[in-house]
């Protein structure tokens, strides 16, 4: 198994989060066929099921001792040998936007390398929270390639045009710390504390209302064309809800204490 999938519980409530762990160690995770297939078989549980999702990596062994490890890109033996359908296919760009239309918000966790197609599995999550010696980069073109899975559009959302230029035409690497004043980053943690950090922000999404948050997240990506329009019939649909009404008079109640 490329990827290792547990629960956990967030807060003292029964609300759950999936992790998901990246678990080729030996080729420092990289992103290969069978990992994309078992991230789509994940992808369609939750999609059936919708839960907040946490990716994160493995401790791999190095000359240095153990060191996380999210993803350090797509696997060079298998992209070298892909040839135009296999672009056209969109293996790994249609998995990431996948992971990105899931229904529920998705945290990525990051220490070590995310680079190339690891960085764009970050991209393609909601929030991103790393340790301040993460490294995150899109070598591609050194390759022969363009980051064309996601990179490309998402990258410049999340840090800007100029700074996208960098890390994607001229081959600069961020440090967590770095990616973290840039705004790529939601939040730092140290490597013990990582997981644990990923799974506070879990639980804060966890005690809003799973609606609310299920179509915020889909009106956020939608063009700006669509609104206001699709912002009333989606406040039009909430207005019909049980949790409107019960977590309103929640909050009256409270403030009347």
């Amino acid at each position: 198994m490329a990827i290792d999938v547990t629960t956990v519980t967030l807060g003292e409530g029964e609300e759950q989060a999936v992790v998901a762990t990246l678990n080729r160690p030996e080729v420092r995770n990289a992103i290969d066929e069978y990992m994309v297939a078992e991230l789509h078989e994940l992808c369609a549980q939750l999609e059936r099921e919708p839960r907040i999702l946490i990716i994160t990596g493995c401790v791999a062994e190095t000359s240095k001792g153990p060191r996380g490890i999210f993803a350090s890109g797509a696997d060079i033996a298998q992209l070298r040998e892909r040839r135009r359908e296999d672009a056209l296919r969109g293996i790994n760009s249609g998995i990431f936007q996948r992971l990105a239309q899931l229904p529920a918000p998705v945290i990525a966790a990051v220490d070590g390398f995310a680079l190339g197609g690891g960085l764009e599995l970050a991209l393609a999550a909601d929030f991103r929270v790393a340790t301040p010696n993460a490294k995150f980069g899109q070598p591609e073109a050194n390759l022969g390639i363009i980051a064309g899975a996601g990179a490309l559009w998402r990258l410049k959302e999340c840090v800007g045009l100029p700074l996208a230029r960098e890390i994607l035409m001229a081959g600069r690497i961020l440090s967590g710390a770095e990616a973290h004043a840039a705004q790529l980053v939601n939040e730092l943690a140290e490597p013990d504390e990582l997981l644990d950090a990923a799974r506070d922000l879990a639980g804060r999404i966890a005690a809003l209302d799973p609606l609310a948050v299920r179509l915020s997240k889909q009106l956020l990506t939608m063009p700006d064309s669509a609104h206001p329009a699709v912002d009333n019939i989606a406040q039009a649909v909430l207005f019909e809800s049980p949790a409107k009404f019960d977590r309103m008079q929640a909050f009256l109640a409270k403030k009347k204490k």
